[in-house]
């Protein structure tokens, strides 16, 4: 930042979820260069009072109702400031809201697509963390970037790293890249027994090797949706087709991900598994600041290791993630459907009314089911995802004991 510049404004949404927490970790190592404008979060009302003790924000913002009017007491009680909101459209105001510099997206699941939009519109610089933008919205989401005039930044690991590893001129992409490569961990169950998959319970696929995450992230890297989900954002992100992306299992997680160029040469990005890396490059691109995050020690570094989805009985193991291709082949807004039958599927299976195994019968079901129409708005994105959710709840009730 120049000197006697202003520091940036920065909006968190989802402040309370691991990126959210993480994102606010690395601000707090530079105050100087960043300001709190807005915090929101879902039901954490006594770790958003801590934040806003911390950070002082203008506005904060709590989605439920009773979630906001206890927050509400608790900073007049603690005789703070902060103006706080309730609902979904305070979340799209504090995410166009004109002091914005920059948005954290960090909204778990299609719910946080509505201030994403808002924030695109408005030409915010807009880092990405919640898979759904793109993966719900897909065209709508983009052409709401390029007719706002924002700047779209990923903040996923894989996608920050591609990204990296990319040339800086966006439009020699296409004539100079041969494929982009996603590492995926392989999750918990890389190497467990087939037959034994239907016994997974929701405490052991919540139980990553690597990453410290949410409950249905951590659910989704074990089916590797997850990582179906990242194949999709990439698509839209970078523009490659289908057929030039592609997966393979580094169970180190130390190279987040890779491109190769035409002359057969690969960039990657490397790092310690640690998600203050790739929002500190977010929020500081395109310069580079101090993440907290340890340095990777070469030394100490045991072998990095690489096999192919084949090793392990792929298709039976790694099923859902060669939806991620069937979906970007579908229809436009078949992508949505995907992200919809899995979050149904994956809340189904951590409520214990479906198996672990059974995840992929949902989502592969909703698939071959509905054919979308094209949506061309939030409210055709929300109608079709609503009208999905309903079909996968009549699937999991199929599939109960």
């Amino acid at each position: 930042m120049h000197a006697g510049a202003r520091p940036q404004r920065i909006t968190v949404l989802g402040s309370t979820g691991s990126i959210g927490t993480n994102t606010l970790d690395v601000m707090a190592r530079h105050p100087d260069r960043f300001e709190v404008f807005a915090l929101s979060g879902a039901t954490q009302v006594d770790l958003m009072l801590r934040q806003c003790a911390q950070f002082k924000p203008r506005f904060a913002v709590m989605v439920q109702a009773q979630a906001a009017a206890q927050l509400a007491d608790k900073v007049r009680a603690e005789g703070l400031a902060t103006h706080v909101l309730s609902g979904a459209a305070a979340l799209d105001e504090v995410a166009a809201h004109p002091d914005v510099d920059a948005v954290m997206a960090a909204i778990v699941g299609a719910a946080g697509l509505s201030p994403c939009l808002a924030a695109a519109r408005a030409g915010k610089r807009l880092l990405l963390a919640n898979k759904e933008a793109l993966v719900v919205g897909a065209e709508v989401f983009l052409d709401a970037v390029r007719q706002g005039g924002a700047t779209l930044l990923p903040i996923d690991s894989e996608h920050s790293a591609i990204f990296q590893s990319l040339p800086e001129d966006a439009a020699t992409w296409d004539a100079r890249v041969e494929k982009i490569i996603l590492t995926a961990s392989g999750g918990p169950f890389r190497t467990r027994e087939l037959a034994t998959l239907k016994d997974v319970t929701p405490e052991q696929a919540c139980a990553h090797p690597n990453w410290v995450m949410g409950r249905k992230i951590s659910v989704d890297s074990a089916t590797m949706m997850n990582k179906a989900l990242e194949v999709i954002e990439a698509r839209y992100l970078f523009g490659l087709p289908p057929e030039r992306l592609e997966v393979v299992i580094h169970p180190q997680s130390i190279i987040h991900s890779m491109v190769q160029y035409r002359d057969s040469s690969v960039v990657a990005q490397l790092g310690t598994p640690d998600m203050r890396v790739p929002i500190a490059y977010g929020l500081s691109w395109p310069e580079r600041m101090t993440s907290g995050a340890q340095a990777l020690d070469f030394h100490a570094l045991s072998a990095m290791t690489f096999e192919s989805l084949d090793d392990h009985g792929h298709p039976a193991r790694f099923a859902g993630l060669h939806l991620a291709w069937d979906a970007l082949r579908g229809p436009r807004g078949t992508t949505a459907v995907l992200n919809a039958a899995n979050e149904i599927a994956v809340a189904a299976f951590l409520a214990r009314r479906i198996r672990f195994d059974q995840i992929h019968h949902v989502n592969q079901s909703c698939m071959s089911k509905l054919v979308p129409a094209a949506p061309h708005s939030l409210e055709d994105l929300l109608a079709l995802d609503a009208q999905v959710r309903a079909a996968a709840e009549a699937v999991v009730h199929s599939l109960a004991p």
